[in-house]
């Protein structure tokens, strides 16, 4: 019996002007290639459960308005890891530098309980800031 595969139900979609480029910088990240397609350019990538479709700029895509670059202003995508430092690294051996660096954050998500993350924000080739993050548990409020 096959397992069925877990769509999630909200995926972004980036326009990028490589997808060769953008494609390297997500593997590096740890992203795998669930499908692609090469008229138009398009690949659809997965990180366990973090899903992210990328395609390639062409004249009868969903762009609504010219685009203008760094790309991704006004948003970041927080895409869970199971080691920040080591996606890091991955991304700092292709050259990418860290917008924001690591480091370590607690979230209030009750008055006596914060979660926290170790994490970071990078711009992919196009402009777009993913966010990694590390889950650390939870701990009493101070």
């Amino acid at each position: 019996m096959q397992e069925e595969r877990y769509w999630n139900p909200l995926v972004p979609e980036l326009t990028v002007a490589d997808i060769e480029r953008s494609s390297r910088f997500y593997a590096a990240a740890g992203f795998s290639v669930r499908f692609l397609c090469t008229d138009p350019a398009f690949v659809y990538l997965e990180l366990g459960h973090a899903q992210l479709m990328l395609e390639q700029e062409h004249a009868e895509g969903w762009i609504v308005a010219p685009l203008e670059r760094p790309l991704g202003r006004g948003i970041n995508f927080q895409i869970e890891v199971p080691d920040a430092e080591a996606v890091l690294a991955a991304l700092q051996a292709l050259g990418v530098q860290p917008f924001r660096g690591i480091s370590d954050t607690w979230y209030p998500v009750s008055v006596s309980q914060q979660e926290g993350q170790r994490e970071f924000l990078v711009q992919d080739p196009d402009g777009y800031p993913p966010r990694f993050a590390q889950y650390l548990g939870g701990r009493n409020a101070s």
